[in-house]
């Protein structure tokens, strides 16, 4: 959502730059942009969390740990591999974690709602002039602190947030596809053939665990 938002935020603020489907020559070198961004942060993404599931399995699981209910369980665990200064390790990761997440899960938030709403959202513009979007972002980083304070457990938050992320993503990328295969909305830059094969393919890679994990909880 905050990306789609700054790609307007960027015609905006460019008094030559158009819409693609309104400026084709300018598709080239703005989809190149777009596509090693997307590369590159996906990569970087996956690689972490590659090794985050890497390191869970040499220091937890190698020694026995397969089953974590509480952060201080996950610091413990820690022990093993980082002594005396496992309690500061995992704190440090938490909160390091933390600051790198509000910020992102607030923007993105708020220029979602601003979207639906139709409200004036930019980080550009002064508090005063986009007043709702602001007030998103400022709730929803006080909500994350505030959780900070209560005895909800930092790990199964993390574990539902997963899941909640998981299941709300089956219909953003139904959406998405959809939006990505009709000329009417893509013009001459609707999707082709084999990205259309992937794209549906990897939907249907989401959709299927989502329904498949509502059956087992209904049923």
């Amino acid at each position: 959502f905050w990306q789609a938002s700054e790609e307007v935020e960027e015609i905006k603020a460019d008094p030559e730059a158009e819409p693609v489907k309104k400026a084709p020559d300018q598709a080239k070198r703005n989809l190149k942009r777009i596509k090693i961004d997307t590369f590159v942060g996906m990569g970087f993404s996956n690689l972490v969390a590659f090794f985050i599931m890497l390191t869970t399995a040499v220091a937890l699981h190698s020694h026995g740990v397969t089953s974590i209910d509480t952060s201080a369980q996950a610091a413990n665990a820690l022990r093993p591999i980082a002594g005396k200064f496992a309690f500061a390790l995992f704190a440090i990761g938490i909160i390091g974690t933390g600051l790198l997440a509000l910020p992102v899960l607030a923007g993105s938030a708020a220029y979602a709602m601003a979207g639906a709403f139709k409200w004036r959202n930019s980080l550009e513009l002064k508090p005063s002039l986009a007043k709702a979007f602001y007030s998103v972002i400022i709730l929803a980083t006080l909500g994350g602190v505030a959780l900070g304070f209560t005895s909800l457990d930092p790990i199964k938050a993390l574990f539902w947030s997963a899941v909640i992320n998981g299941v709300i993503s089956a219909p953003i990328m139904m959406v998405a596809m959809l939006l990505a295969t009709n000329s009417t909305i893509m013009g001459q830059f609707v999707i082709g053939r084999t990205l259309k094969l992937f794209g549906w393919l990897a939907t249907g890679l989401m959709v299927i665990p989502v329904l498949v994990m509502l059956y087992t909880l209904i049923w």
